[in-house]
């Protein structure tokens, strides 16, 4: 979020960062410079999260993966720091290394309304301008030259969401109710859950809390404000707010067995929602303040009502979540909602009260009011006028500067906890939590030959957009899982398993959690699931089984993937897990980048289809298997050949992208290289 607000920094992956722990410098490539050029100015009724679900599907489509983005124009002038910081913070999900707003007026502004000393306010206007950095997004002559240039007028972003999987799927809010229905007739895939004709009209009653309901397709089952990007706004916290009082005042309500969540990012946050009067509101319709951070964006959610997951099963509905978060990759946010869609604040609060996301509201009301009357959302919207009435009023440099006085080093409880001493960590054998872990078991203190692939099978399959949230271990613990049956084989009942983030110190359950996400499609397989094929005897069963059997076999084993392999968020265990299972390289058709990243800093080979190739057009059906011989003087970028045991044979490349990534892969990743580093210097 700080480039927002004119500090560069980018995001590395986890498995750099600890490199980075133990003194090593990171390299990458020197990116080109994207200018993304803002004009014309936002419609009354769109918000900041509007404008980023726009920008992020067309960043997406254009094609930015490693590449920076900085947005310049005379549009950039009419967005709040906290609208920049939005944008900025949905990086990720539009796969840029930065996405970047230089320093201009709003930024002193911003430092001046939190409560910065104005004399260091002062140093840092002169020193930007003193330096050239400093930009009037109004004077064109102060524009950069950039590797390439893209446009958005602002006047035509419209009120929209994201869904129902990916974040960059943008949806306008008038065709929300035509493109649901549509998604669920299509084939499976990112648009599509393939309900068949006879099953679109399914319904199923149930009852909850002593009272009758019935959930469809398209039911809200949980509605969630959260996650770190739309909670720090104010102006569409507040805009949530405002439309919760007005919702209130016209009589209109949630219904109970939805899930709804406030969990701020930030104590502030709390402060000027109870100051500006309106937190009693939102609590009336349900969204209470839960916690701070991560919460139902990162999978947090918690169960469902029991009656209700029972409906959605029973009938095999289509339920859907609705957040204002970052991410809604398939079986992130709950494994029982398989449409989840990303929305303003305000709109969240406006598909819990709606109870569907199928929905049109220029035609179809919200509820009624006492006297029976339809109240339709247009009615209660709060304008931009009243929103920043009520933010100018509450959001205060004092405001920010008691919150922050409060902020303490730890608390009682953390400050009194017993702590080991000694240099060395007494790892606790029985522990299900924390284990040493297995990185270094084999290493040897000589760096070993490169080795190539041989005879590898293929553990799994995929297509395009497998995110680290297909990958890597996330949510709860399912009770029929490799990762259950080994903590129930050490005497833990299923309510002691908690979450695979809880539990993410041992190795053992993470590694039965990796591919364990219920809506992985395998293309070895028919229906979704975390499963594989174990192909010596063609038997299906579980990915972590089937890993076992080939190490014990001596089978060495690689994945074929197709587009953006690794987007979402970054998770050093979705490039550790794999590593558990065996898994020597990855052949995808394009990366994103810390992924990427993340599979050289664990010793997996990322290989890449050349341009144009794809495992589709070169008929590779999973079923072969791979041979790859790579060179002792192997080159950053090099072709290598790959050969399949039915006799095909192509070339791809080697994703090592600098030297200093060839030096990690030699020495079997970045931490065993730091490791070897360390045991040969004089000192030990």
């Amino acid at each position: 979020m700080i480039n927002g607000l004119g500090i560069m920094g980018w995001g590395v992956g986890g498995i750099e960062a600890e490199a980075v722990m133990l003194g090593q410098s990171i390299s990458m490539v020197l990116p080109e410079v994207v200018g993304y050029k803002l004009t014309g100015q936002p419609h009354p009724l769109t918000t900041s999260t509007d404008i980023v679900l726009t920008i992020t599907k067309h960043l997406r489509s254009i094609g930015v993966v490693g590449k920076f983005v900085e947005f310049f124009g005379s549009g950039v002038a009419a967005l709040s720091i906290a609208d920049r910081a939005t944008i900025s913070n949905m990086c990720p999900e539009y796969g840029a290394t930065v996405g970047y707003f230089p320093v201009d007026e709003k930024s002193l502004q911003y430092l001046r309304q939190t409560g910065r000393d104005e004399k260091k306010i002062s140093m840092i206007a002169a020193y930007m301008r003193a330096n050239e950095m400093f930009r009037d997004f109004n004077n064109s002559d102060q524009d950069p030259v950039f590797s390439q240039v893209f446009e958005l007028d602002l006047s035509t972003v419209s009120p929209c969401c994201s869904g129902p999987k990916r974040p960059h799927d943008r949806v306008s809010v008038s065709d929300m109710k035509t493109d649901f229905e549509q998604c669920l007739t299509n084939k499976p895939g990112f648009k599509g859950f393939g309900i068949s004709d006879d099953k679109l009209s399914a319904t199923m009653p149930f009852v909850y809390e002593g009272v009758e309901y019935t959930l469809q397709h398209g039911s809200v089952v949980i509605a969630a404000i959260t996650s770190c990007t739309n909670t720090s706004n104010p102006s569409v916290m507040l805009g949530a707010g405002l439309l919760a009082k007005k919702a209130v005042e016209a009589g209109l309500s949630v219904k109970p067995y939805i899930k709804t969540s406030l969990s701020p990012g930030s104590g502030v946050v709390t402060y000027y929602l109870r100051e500006s009067g309106v937190t009693p509101f939102l609590e009336k319709l349900g969204f209470d303040i839960v916690g701070y951070g991560c919460m139902t964006c990162i999978g947090n959610s918690g169960p469902l009502p029991e009656t209700v997951g029972e409906a959605i099963e029973k009938g095999d509905l289509v339920a859907c979540g609705v957040l204002s978060g970052n991410r809604n990759f398939e079986g992130r946010i709950h494994p029982l909602t398989r449409a989840n869609y990303l929305a303003s604040p305000p709109l969240v609060i406006a598909y819990a009260l709606a109870g569907k996301v199928n929905v049109d509201f220029e035609t179809e009301p919200l509820g009624t009011n006492a006297e029976g009357a339809p109240v339709f959302l247009r009615d209660i919207w709060p304008t931009r006028e009243e929103i920043h009435a009520v933010e100018s009023e509450f959001v205060i440099p004092s405001m920010f500067n008691e919150v922050y006085s409060r902020i303490q080093l730890g608390n009682e409880r953390w400050n009194k906890l017993e702590a080991p001493c000694g240099t060395l960590y007494p790892w606790d054998t029985s522990s299900t939590y924390i284990q040493s872990p297995p990185f270094f078991q084999t290493m040897t203190k000589d760096m070993p030959k490169i080795q190539g692939i041989k005879d590898a099978y293929v553990l799994l399959n995929f297509g395009d957009s497998i995110t680290t949230d297909h990958i890597s271990p996330a949510g709860s613990i399912a009770r029929n899982s490799p990762a259950a049956r080994y903590l129930a084989a050490r005497g833990l009942t299923p309510r002691e398993f908690n979450s695979y983030g809880s539990r993410r110190g041992n190795d053992a359950v993470m590694a039965r959690g990796t591919f364990a996400n219920i809506r992985l499609i395998n293309k070895l397989l028919t229906k979704p699931g975390a499963r594989t094929v174990y192909l010596p005897t063609n038997e299906e069963m579980d990915i972590f089984d089937a890993a076992e059997r080939y190490f014990a076999e001596g089978q060495q084993v690689v994945i074929l993937a197709g587009k953006e392999y690794g987007s979402g968020s970054s998770r050093d265990w979705a490039a550790k897990g794999p590593w558990m299972l065996g898994v020597k390289a990855v052949i995808a058709e394009s990366y994103e980048r810390i992924h990427r990243s993340n599979l050289v800093g664990m010793g997996i080979i990322p290989f890449q289809y050349v341009e144009g190739e794809n495992s589709a057009i070169l008929g590779l059906t999973g079923r072969e298997t791979i041979t790859v011989e790579l060179p002792q003087n192997l080159q950053p970028g090099q072709l290598v050949t790959v050969q399949c045991s039915d006799g095909k044979s192509f070339q791809v490349k080697t994703r090592f992208d600098t030297e200093v990534e060839l030096v990690y892969f030699r020495n079997g990743g970045i931490l065993n290289y730091m490791v070897r580093k360390i045991l040969n210097t004089p000192a030990h």
